[in-house]
């Protein structure tokens, strides 16, 4: 179990948004936990030990948006999830973890500003096969390789316009389920040892107490207040992924 003080003064707050994050609360902010505790480990340790808290938050998450999901979509976005997944198993020694967060930043950057700017302009989109199938094969790749599936499902399920909680919902059992098919590759490529189970199990107690606090303030508000606040802290988190993408594949 790693007891260094810096690396609690690091996670703590790194569980915390994650777990606000499943209860709903800018979806987005899932994507911060791997890359601030890789200020203090490594970033194949930081998501190995991120993976079991992933999976309590979600028999939380589950819970409080049990009765909300969309079926439509999960029968399209999860079976292309599953083929992002293995792809990510099994380059998962060629593709470096700053590649990914410029890539997703690159995406979730260019998503948040063509919706401000209103181009394409296009009304309430619908399920669609085609593009949920892609869109679900990137989250699952970006999910396994740095637990960062969230804004692929975001582009894809935003446009839709669901109520706050039935967007949230269909996402919670996404995640559910591919932080489950995670678990098999994860322990072969060794992520799952004993010191990083026991160093997630030290930080699990906060998943509950993070997700109820962010469905209570889900529940408080309005639909565009919610949407305006998503998109603004996905292009806030492009920013920044797209800065330490850059600043480690180009060494500035």
């Amino acid at each position: 179990m790693i007891t260094e003080p810096l690396f609690y003064l690091v996670a703590v707050p790194a569980v915390i948004l994650v777990g606000l994050s499943k209860g709903g609360l800018a979806g987005a902010l899932a994507m911060l936990g791997v890359p601030m505790m890789s200020l203090v480990v490594p970033p194949i340790q930081a998501a190995g030990i991120l993976l079991p808290i992933l999976i309590a938050m979600d028999v939380f998450a589950l819970w409080a948006y049990r009765h909300e999901w969309d079926a439509r979509n999960l029968l399209i976005i999860v079976p292309a999830a599953v083929v992002g997944i293995a792809i990510g198993w099994l380059t998962a020694e060629q593709v470096s973890d700053a590649h990914v967060r410029l890539i997703v930043g690159l995406v979730a950057l260019g998503f948040t500003l063509s919706y401000w700017l209103g181009w394409p302009r296009q009304g309430q989109t619908q399920p669609n096969t085609v593009r949920g199938g892609a869109w679900g094969m990137l989250a699952g790749f970006t999910s396994f390789v740095s637990h960062a599936g969230g804004p692929p499902v975001q582009i894809y399920l935003l446009p839709q316009r669901m109520s706050p909680r039935l967007y949230v919902g269909t996402s919670v059992v996404f995640f559910w389920i591919v932080n489950w098919i995670k678990v098999v590759p994860y322990a072969m490529l060794g992520q799952l040892g004993s010191a990083n189970l026991m160093t997630s199990l030290v930080l699990a107690p906060l998943a509950p107490l993070s997700i109820f606090a962010a469905v209570k303030l889900i529940d408080r508000l309005e639909s565009n207040a919610y949407y305006t606040i998503t998109y603004f802290l996905l292009f806030a988190i492009s920013l920044k992924l797209i800065w330490d993408g850059v600043t480690t594949v180009f060494g500035i």
